[in-house]
């Protein structure tokens, strides 16, 4: 093998040690095909998702990872917190209770919080009830050592996902709590747009507890499956990557891409191309 090659396969090697392929990114695969595909393609992380944890049982999830010698980024998901009757919101509380007791179970860094929206109770209201949601599990999640990390979403989403949908207002909300029980996760998806987001990513600093990457398609195929491969859209991964990085973080980093066209595509291809974009773009 020449030098040039020799030196190129250690700088890949020298950063996939930050790499984590969230589950959503190969959704066909259960969580022990998608171990293994980690294992098969040496990406050390992974950020797993509830309902395929269910699928599999916790406890042998937890044996998957474990035997794999995989560290676990984050769990997906708790919140979803408005709704227009006390019964429900109840119900999503305690339902976000128990995705933190998921959560501790794996040890995963934090568990992500995309905090909801209901059109049935309107934009104010359904803000208020997510400070409400949030202040409801935060004692739980502090004796269960877990962090709970809230997710701002593009705009596009606060009429059905997500009322978070700045790092400047998602910070505002995590303030009233100690940095280290209540934080973001930042997914360049959601805020490659924001014209103020480097100053925010600043802000953040202490509260960062993961980084998501993909890329913006245009035009957009899909609000919810349009996401693309990194070097396939216009988001300047490696710029907010950088920036992230200043503000302290050294985490996990995860590739999470909602898009059918790349759930139909062999899992296996999928992840050489995660890692080959990954290591050039990110």
């Amino acid at each position: 093998m020449g030098t040039s090659a020799s030196k190129l396969n250690r700088a890949i090697m020298a950063d996939i040690h930050r790499l984590s392929l969230n589950q959503a990114t190969t959704e066909r695969w259960s969580v022990k095909e998608a171990v293994e595909g980690c294992l098969r393609h040496g990406i050390p992380s992974i950020g797993l998702w509830r309902h395929k944890i269910h699928e599999a049982g916790l406890r042998e999830s937890v044996r998957l990872v474990r035997d794999a010698g995989l560290h676990v980024s984050s769990l997906c998901r708790g919140g979803m917190f408005p709704a227009p009757t006390r019964e429900e919101r109840q119900q999503r509380i305690e339902d976000t209770l128990r995705a933190i007791d998921e959560c501790a179970e794996l040890h995963a860094d934090s568990l992500v919080l995309v905090v909801g929206a209901s059109s049935a109770v309107g934009l104010v209201d359904a803000r208020k009830m997510v400070e409400e949601g949030l202040a409801a599990i935060v004692s739980h999640a502090r004796e269960s050592g877990v962090r709970l990390g809230l997710e701002p979403l593009h705009p596009m989403y606060a009429g059905e996902r997500c009322v978070l949908n700045t790092i400047d207002q998602a910070l505002d909300m995590a303030s009233p709590y100690a940095p280290m029980e209540v934080g973001l996760i930042l997914d360049t998806f959601h805020i490659w747009w924001d014209p103020y987001v480097l100053q925010q990513i600043t802000r953040a600093k202490g509260r960062i507890y993961g980084f998501h990457v993909s890329d913006w398609l245009v035009p957009v195929p899909d609000l919810l499956l349009g996401r693309g491969m990194m070097g396939d859209g216009v988001i300047d991964n490696r710029t907010l990557r950088g920036a992230v990085d200043r503000s302290g973080y050294a985490g996990p980093i995860e590739v999470e891409i909602f898009n059918q066209a790349i759930w139909d595509m062999p899992g296996n291809d999928v992840l050489s191309t995660v890692v080959e974009r990954f290591t050039s773009l990110v």
